[in-house]
């Protein structure tokens, strides 16, 4: 464990005291902010997978698996688990199935530990702008191929078998939606923008979790989007964000009329490519023009930068009368 002002970094077995570190205990003077970044879990990730590897009995394998990554995992893990409904099985089919990903995605996976130092200056942009983020927990994990990033329980959970990789990385074994999904993904050379990434998550960790709404969902989202740009000065290259501003009428009248879905949040989200639209969460953007357009008008940036964070993503009519200030829709 390394300790520096502000940031305590977890990269050995050692370190996992997270809880009680970040615990005041009595008589002591808590500092103003300490972050918490942890990377160790990619290397128990590895561990397990040469256990997994070296043996062909698939109780063994399971078994080897729950030992040496989920029963040492930190807290992150575990929120990351919960997030992404993984389960040790789950990991243990990947890894037998998948083996030229993994073996191709290994030695970039050590960018998550290289990443650590990009963390504490993106934190500091972000509470610039917005200083009751507070202190924040960022955890490397290794998952399996569900999600390069989220946030459950308060904490930064990136998947760093997604989040560090680029175009090398061998997709050829993934089922055929999957490959292209994440073909195109890893052609984005993701490891470049974990900082942004990093921001993203850090907004949802102080968002209310929304309605199950679309409105409320593309606010969600692209909100992240907005806030992230702002704090790193960029938005992350991928399809949606090109194809948005080249189609934003057409976009705004669709949206307006499917804003209500409850049912299925396709295509705007989570849907893939292979939609009307040809691009993958084009509803990111939108969410992002909202939130760019309200920002654009507010007189009080940081109070509108505030606002949008904090608004009541459950509560659909907030939502709704957030767009509308926005001036956004037709």
């Amino acid at each position: 464990m390394r300790l520096r002002p502000a940031l305590l970094v977890v990269t050995t077995t050692a370190a996992l005291c997270l809880e009680a570190c970040a615990t005041k205990r009595p008589g002591e003077v808590s500092p103003a902010v300490q972050d918490v970044v942890a990377t160790v879990d990619v290397d128990h990730f590895w561990e397990a997978y040469d256990a997994v590897r070296a043996t062909t009995d698939p109780a063994e394998q399971l078994a080897r698996f729950q030992a040496l990554y989920i029963d040492r995992g930190t807290p992150g893990l575990h929120s990351f688990m919960r997030a992404r409904h993984y389960t040790a099985q789950g990991y243990v089919d990947a890894i037998r199935d998948y083996p030229r990903f993994w073996d191709s995605v290994r030695p970039l996976t050590t960018r998550a530990r290289e990443a650590v130092s990009r963390v504490e200056p993106t934190l500091k942009r972000f509470r610039a702008l917005y200083p009751a983020l507070g202190p924040a927990e960022v955890y490397f994990a290794v998952g399996a191929l569900k999600s390069s990033g989220t946030a459950l329980d308060g904490r930064v959970l990136v998947g760093a078998e997604l989040a560090t990789g680029d175009e090398g990385v061998d997709v050829s074994e993934l089922p055929p939606k999957l490959r292209d999904g994440l073909g195109t993904f890893f052609k984005s050379r993701p490891h470049q923008g974990m900082d942004l990434l990093i921001a993203h998550e850090a907004v949802h960790t102080r968002q209310k979790p929304p309605a199950d709404v679309l409105v409320d969902w593309v606010v969600y989202e692209g909100v992240a989007d907005f806030v992230a740009e702002q704090v790193t000065g960029r938005l992350p290259p991928l399809a949606y964000v090109t194809y948005g501003p080249q189609h934003d009428a057409e976009l705004r009248e669709r949206f307006r009329e499917a804003q209500d879905a409850t049912d299925t949040f396709a295509p705007w989200l989570w849907a893939g490519a292979d939609n009307a639209f040809g691009v993958a969460d084009v509803g990111y953007y939108v969410g992002y023009a909202v939130a760019r357009a309200y920002h654009a008008k507010a007189p009080d940036k940081r109070a509108a930068l505030r606002r949008m964070i904090e608004l009541d993503y459950a509560d659909t009519a907030a939502v709704k009368t957030f767009v509308r200030e926005s001036g956004y829709l037709p």
